[in-house]
């Protein structure tokens, strides 16, 4: 039934149904009853005219016309009725449709007048109201609070807006019954979370007879989403700890342990043991391990990236650590391979520029699986790369790989290797759970010792002397500066214009050969823009120019002061990345925050965040409330966040109800057999071909 063309529907017809098709994406029967009304009418009540208040929004009464008149002139031209119940009087006014109202309109007839009230010289006013005849032995209001649907300029146009939409509907809610609504919750579910039906919460969510069951409605269908969509995470995770097979890591050995007694840089943070407690426990289970690490900027994932392969190469396996572009794999290389200097572990780095003579010796090196840990770009998916025995990937910065790249490195080894995908985009909590439910997930969450808190400022462009000062003073003191401009992609052109605007800018307040600037953005060659970039990493330039390339990885511990131009037009979690790339060593960090004068209310928002917390999280979370899920960097582009209903958001109170519902039923019973479960088991068959949802890796 709700399968049907939607043009089978009494009162659409094909003209209707192929404007609905292209405006609102509706082609059946279920498309139509999961088009959900915006907001309600409530033409339930009747009010008396004394009972009229200011304050009060929209009112309903029935009334007798006395009479009509005509006042003002040209545009101020409006019709005025005198209306009354046996209560007082009150005006309706019109200052459009004059003439169609004249002639509709009767005096001395009854009507029943709907709109928003207003007061004009203290008597009450609805301008422009909905009116429809009425006799006394009518039963007065309406049975359900009236739907207004979402509806575009077109429809409007065609005689298809809001209210022809829920005539449609309310066709539609009259032809079906319980049994084309099925129930896909267990009864178990249903009353631990004392929600009402699916039929019901249908009919309630159009055409609810109070707002109580609207309300009701609504958290009913919103509780459904979240659950089948963590419900379907849950049951890819631990299918996966129950079938996929792993490597098992059973011990830590020789290299694990002199690593950790003897070249550990410093002691390790509770957060970084804790994160190794968990990857050890899902290494030695015989299961593969998948697990997401998320740690702000500089909170020591590298560290815990190298212990993870020596437990790896103790075990006699290989270990592979790839990184999204050739600037952070050289910078992971040449930090890994100075920790492990003393050490007998063989690492090696493989890029794109990597000479092909060298790349043979790896690849051989590799095969006879002589070489432990690799470290490399997208170079490593490459088929000439062939390991002896991969037990241990990490992925850094995961959501600049594709879920194809990711996979190339599966098929690298018989059984699958661990997974550990890194990221420093901070992923707030609520959005963890549900884009990535099936991955396990790991937090650092303090930062190593030593590290002082960065200190934010916001200036205005007015002050940019002081702000210049300020750096030539820092410098002096021996310390080196970023200075970021935006790169908005739709204005290529002017963007370049503006950086070497910019960039002559700072050569006035920074003159040679007193002081050298690195110049680095995208348009460079490769070669040049790694020079540069390295003249910056050794000290021979004490300032950056750079557009965003540097978001990611650059490990200056020199580098005192970043200057964000513009700041204004770039989002939180990006001023985030940017502002990690400065307190980075023992010294005293400063980032500014420059910006135009005119402001919008967005901008001063996160302008506001970024200076009273450093706090990835925090920041994570606030940025997820002024942009919504959608645009969030590194979530799934996968549609498992498309939900018609739920905000994860606003409704996180429902995502914990969800987990834990989810969390308690296939604990009793992982693969949905009980008889009570059925229902459930089979809706979710149903969708399966519906939904996009993918494994990560």
């Amino acid at each position: 039934m709700l399968d049907s063309p939607i043009e089978y529907l009494k009162g659409v017809g094909p003209q209707r149904a192929d404007l609905l098709k292209k405006e609102l994406n509706i082609f059946t029967f279920r498309d139509l009853l999961e088009l959900f009304p915006y907001r309600h009418v409530d033409k339930t009540r009747v009010n008396l005219i004394r009972d009229l208040m200011p304050g009060m929004d929209y009112v309903q009464v029935a009334v007798k016309i006395l009479r009509f008149s005509l006042l003002g002139e040209g545009r101020a031209k409006r019709l005025v009725a005198q209306v009354a119940d046996s209560t007082g009087t009150m005006e309706l006014a019109w200052f459009q449709g004059i003439s169609w109202i004249q002639k509709n309109l009767v005096e001395g007839q009854s009507y029943l007048v709907y709109g928003r009230l207003g007061f004009f010289n203290q008597m009450p006013q609805i301008v422009h109201p909905e009116t429809e005849p009425w006799t006394p032995e009518k039963k007065e209001g309406r049975e359900f609070l009236e739907p207004v649907y979402p509806a575009t300029e077109k429809l409007k146009t065609r005689n298809l807006g809001g209210r022809q939409l829920a005539k449609l509907t309310h066709a539609l809610l009259a032809q079906i019954h319980e049994k084309d609504v099925q129930e896909n919750l267990p009864d178990s579910i249903l009353s631990k979370l004392q929600l009402m039906s699916r039929y019901q919460a249908f009919r309630q969510i159009h055409f609810p007879s109070s707002n109580v069951q609207y309300s009701a409605a609504v958290r009913r269908l919103k509780l459904e989403e979240l659950f089948l969509a963590q419900l379907r995470m849950n049951l890819l995770r631990s299918k996966r700890h129950r079938f996929s097979k792993g490597v098992v890591f059973d011990k830590v050995g020789e290299q694990f342990n002199t690593f950790y007694k003897k070249y550990l840089p410093f002691d390790l943070t509770g957060a970084q043991k804790r994160v190794l407690r968990e990857i050890r426990n899902d290494s030695g289970s015989g299961k593969q391990m998948n697990r997401l690490l998320q740690g702000d900027v500089g909170s020591g994932k590298t560290i815990v990236a190298l212990l993870t392969m020596l437990l790896a190469v103790d075990n006699g396996y290989q270990a592979c650590l790839m990184a999204p572009t050739e600037i952070l794999a050289k910078q992971h290389f040449a930090t890994i391979s100075s920790l492990l200097k003393e050490m007998p572990v063989n690492v090696e780095l493989l890029t794109g520029s990597t000479k092909t003579s060298a790349r043979k010796k790896l690849a051989k090196s590799l095969a006879e699986g002589n070489l432990e840990i690799l470290i490399g770009t997208h170079a490593v998916i490459e088929e000439a790369v062939q390991f002896q025995r991969l037990g241990m990937v990490i992925i850094d910065e995961q959501h600049r790989f594709g879920v194809a790249q990711r996979a190339r490195l599966w098929e690298k080894a018989e059984i699958p290797p661990h997974i550990l995908v890194m990221t420093a985009t901070p992923i707030p909590r609520t959005l963890a759970m549900t884009a990535y439910g099936d991955l396990d997930y790991s937090v650092i969450d303090e930062l190593p010792p030593g590290r002082q808190p960065i200190t934010t400022v916001h200036r205005f462009e007015t002050q940019r002397s002081f702000v210049m000062n300020f750096l030539q003073a820092e410098i002096d003191k021996g310390r080196q500066a970023y200075i970021i401009f935006p790169l908005i992609e739709e204005s290529d052109k002017l963007d370049y214009e503006n950086l070497y605007r910019g960039y002559e800018t700072v050569k006035t307040y920074f003159p040679e050969p007193k002081y050298w600037i690195s110049m680095v953005h995208g348009r460079q060659p490769a070669d040049q823009k790694e020079q540069n970039m390295q003249r910056f990493v050794t000290g021979d330039t004490q300032i950056m120019v750079s557009t965003t390339v540097i978001e990611v990885g650059v490990n200056v511990p020199n580098a005192s002061v970043m200057v964000i131009e513009s700041s204004e037009k770039f989002g939180l979690s990006q001023l985030h990345q940017l502002r990690g790339r400065v307190g980075r060593g023992a010294e005293k960090s400063y980032c500014v925050l420059l910006t135009g004068s005119k402001l919008g209310n967005d901008a001063r928002e996160r302008i506001k965040i970024m200076t009273s917390t450093s706090n990835g999280f925090e920041i994570a979370e606030k940025d997820l409330e002024l942009r919504g899920p959608g645009d969030i960097e590194g979530t799934r582009q996968s549609g498992m966040l498309s939900f018609k209903l739920a905000n994860i958001v606003e409704d996180r109170p429902l995502i914990e109800e969800a987990k834990a519902a989810v969390a308690e039923l296939l604990e009793n019973d992982p693969d949905l057999v009980s008889a009570e479960n059925l229902r459930l088991k089979s809706f979710l068959q149903q969708q399966k071909g519906k939904m996009a949802w993918s494994k990560i890796s």
